[in-house]
């Protein structure tokens, strides 16, 4: 499994880590950008960056789950906010913290963009997970 590390040279990162080894050998799944819609395409809390942000999490759990992983195995994400200011990246910052991701940590990269792929989309999430082996798959 990965084994994740905060540098103690480096300034404490808030709910992540600097670093994450995976040993060679170890299956990784590269997961596209995760967005807020319902399986029916409509997109989930229009001017709304928590339920947003909770409904990228919920549909990249259902996509890692479909590969045999899990946020939990998460070792890096990079979380796109359409924000100008820190506030809304805060606010989504909060909800990956609550999330399975922060189980690792893992690693994680938070950025404010001007605008993402769908009308009204105002998160974005994409990970890397390790997929356990099939003895360290969980039920």
């Amino acid at each position: 499994m990965a084994r994740h590390s905060v540098v103690p040279a480096l300034f404490p990162p808030p709910g992540y880590a600097h670093t994450a080894l995976v040993a060679a050998g170890e299956q990784l799944a590269f997961l596209a950008g995760g967005v807020p819609l319902d399986p029916a395409g409509a997109l989930v809390g229009p001017g709304d960056h928590v339920a947003q942000a909770r409904q990228v999490l919920a549909n990249l759990a259902v996509a890692l789950a479909h590969v045999g992983s899990g946020l939990e195995h998460v070792v890096a994400s990079t979380v796109y906010v359409v924000a100008d200011a820190p506030g809304p990246l805060s606010e989504v910052w909060e909800v990956v913290l609550e999330s399975g991701l922060s189980a690792g940590p893992h690693t994680s990269t938070l950025l404010g963009v001007s605008t993402l792929g769908y009308t009204g989309q105002l998160v974005e999430i994409t990970v890397t997970a390790v997929v356990p082996s099939t003895a360290a798959v969980e039920g």
